[in-house]
């Protein structure tokens, strides 16, 4: 396990640098000029230089990029163009925000989607169960935004049980009014998450339902439930975590979307901002924290399959 360990930190690390550098180049390639962000309307190219010099981008891309490198080695993001505070502050004063929306969308999605694909998988020869999964099929096609915007019509415009938007001036310092502005933003979030987890954990329930090992454990007088339990449901497992860990970044990206639609003071509307204003350090300080938390969750899942199937391993090891 331990080689497997510092093979996979390795790869961890390498995928990190390599992510960089591709959004270094990236935002470089996108039209517009950071300077002019600084200045009035109808500025002289001496002033556009004169703020180019300031910001460092008048020098050769590799030196940008070594200096950027070289301050993200030690945590420091670097200062917004815009606002002159720095990145790195102003990136963890907003995850108290998405941090929490993302895990309590994972967790009502799992919640949701493991018990009702195992249903459909093992009521796959009833009506309900092709239906169950026509649904999720749909639930897949369906963007984040739309159910957002018909989550706030219904429980927002209508109803009138539910905020529309935004959170507290004082966020957690009132939980009763941040969780209630979460919960919109996690249904939606767990409502298009769940659609697909629900279809991978069918397929991999019905993979065990027709193993060999499982039809012999009934033969031997076992319950198919408790045969399932016994014997089925690690090796159900082991697929699906993998696609939780990835359904676990997909979350949190997708709540970053989310937060956007309902006006949340998130690392999406940071984004969001410093797209319109081509601030790159806040661009580059919050994609790079969302590349590096989707290759951490990777990282995670990889480790917790080979904890939970010794199969993989012996693999590894022969």
């Amino acid at each position: 396990m331990i080689p497997y360990l510092l093979r996979r930190t390795a790869i961890l690390i390498g995928s990190l640098v390599l992510a960089a550098v591709a959004l270094f180049v990236l935002l470089r390639l996108l039209p517009g000029d950071p300077a002019n962000a600084l200045l009035p309307v109808g500025a002289t190219a001496e002033q556009i230089e004169a703020a180019r010099q300031a910001l460092g981008t008048d020098t050769p891309l590799p030196t940008q990029f070594l200096t950027w490198l070289a301050d993200v080695a030690t945590l420091d993001l670097g200062q917004s163009l815009i606002s002159t505070l720095p990145v790195g502050p102003e990136i963890a004063a907003r995850l108290p925000v998405t941090v929490p929306l993302t895990l309590a969308a994972f967790v009502l999605a799992v919640l949701v989607a493991v018990p009702v694909g195992v249903f459909a998988a093992a009521r796959a020869d009833r009506w309900y169960g092709p239906v169950i999964n026509a649904v999720a099929q749909f639930g897949i096609a369906v963007p984040a935004f739309w159910v957002g915007l018909l989550l706030i019509t219904t429980f927002a415009l209508r109803l009138q049980v539910l905020p529309a938007g935004g959170f507290p001036p004082d966020g957690w310092a009132s939980p009763d009014l941040a969780i209630e502005a979460l919960i919109l933003p996690v249904v939606t979030v767990a409502l298009v998450m769940s659609a697909s987890l629900i279809r991978y954990v069918r397929a991999a329930t019905l993979d065990v339902l027709d193993a060999d090992y499982l039809r012999t454990a009934r033969a031997l007088g076992e319950s198919p439930v408790e045969a399932f339990r016994r014997h089925g449901l690690r090796n159900a497992s082991v697929p699906v975590i993998a696609v939780l860990a990835m359904e676990l970044a997909t979350t949190f990206l997708g709540a970053v979307v989310v937060e956007s639609v309902f006006a949340l003071p998130g690392l999406g509307g940071m984004l969001t901002k410093g797209i319109s204003q081509h601030d790159y350090p806040v661009i580059q300080g919050v994609m790079l924290v969302s590349t590096a938390t989707v290759l951490l969750v990777g990282f995670a899942g990889d480790v917790v399959q080979r904890l939970v199937d010794p199969r993989l391993r012996q693999r590894a090891a022969s």
